[in-house]
């Protein structure tokens, strides 16, 4: 089991991403001291259970709570609106971890106070099936300790990773954190391909499906690369061959992800500011 928070976190926001951690992290059993969400618009699947406890808004927590960590998970278009409010939590020994793409650690510190130990951190949604991959990043004020509490949090959730340089956040969000729609819009046109080419719409669906998560499965359980694995599955002149000689030629598949990711990392540097 992993190492249990010895006070309480406060979830601030439980949408998606939010509830998909908190369901990783009482699972886990690393939120025992109890968890508190602050959601306005309602946290109906973790209301009745006696380990969590919602309310509306930061007026309503208890006066004397103490939370060891909290998680920003608002969207970034909220957060200026929200994030002041927790600034009386902010002392050295309680951590922010914000999950708000192209919000950055100064922002924090800012809104917070120059004290305040922040850990940036880019999820993606496979948490929600405990299979995502986190990128964190802290500020100077966070503990070593710290830090390892944040990477015990997201690792109930999937993998984790550690960069030092913020600035390689918004390629980050490209990469993994925005990549899942990628991989679904992937999904989308092999299905559509297969209609094309006469399939059955139900059947083409499935075979797109099961084909690309098959792929991603094997590819994690496999040694070899995805390069070599590329090549273990194409005969020279065949079927897989002429496929690629489409997306590989020069105005291919490669081209076009480099400039979606790159647009993805433009944007979550205009989010900044």
């Amino acid at each position: 089991m992993a190492e249990k928070l010895k006070r309480p976190l406060l979830l601030v926001g439980c949408g998606k991403m939010g509830g998909a951690m908190l369901e990783g992290w009482l699972a886990s059993g690393i939120a025992a001291a109890g968890a508190y969400v602050v959601e306005p618009f309602g946290a109906d699947a973790f209301a009745n259970r006696r380990d969590v406890t919602v309310v509306s808004s930061v007026e309503e927590l208890p006066a004397d709570l103490s939370p060891q960590v909290i998680i920003l998970a608002v969207k970034p278009q909220a957060m200026s609106a929200v994030v002041g409010a927790y600034a009386k939590f902010a002392t050295p020994d309680c951590l922010f971890v914000s999950v708000a793409a192209g919000t950055t650690i100064s922002f924090f510190e800012a809104e917070l106070g120059p004290q305040a130990a922040i850990v940036r951190a880019m999820p993606n949604t496979p948490a929600a099936v405990g299979q995502g991959i986190t990128v964190i990043c802290p500020n100077a004020k966070a503990t070593a300790q710290q830090v390892a509490d944040a990477d015990i949090l997201l690792q109930a959730v999937g993998e984790t990773a550690r960069i030092e340089d913020e600035a390689l956040m918004d390629a980050v969000t490209g990469v993994s954190g925005s990549g899942p729609a990628y991989v679904f819009f992937m999904i989308e046109c092999m299905a559509k391909a297969g209609v094309d080419a006469g399939l059955p719409e139900d059947l083409a669906a499935r075979l797109a499906l099961q084909t690309v998560a098959g792929a991603g499965h094997l590819a994690r359980q496999s040694d070899d690369t995805p390069d070599q694995l590329r090549r273990n599955v194409t005969s020279p002149n065949g079927t897989t061959q002429a496929a690629l000689d489409v997306l590989m030629a020069d105005d291919g598949l490669q081209p076009l992800m480099t400039k979606a990711v790159a647009a993805a990392a433009n944007r979550g540097r205009e989010l900044a500011g």
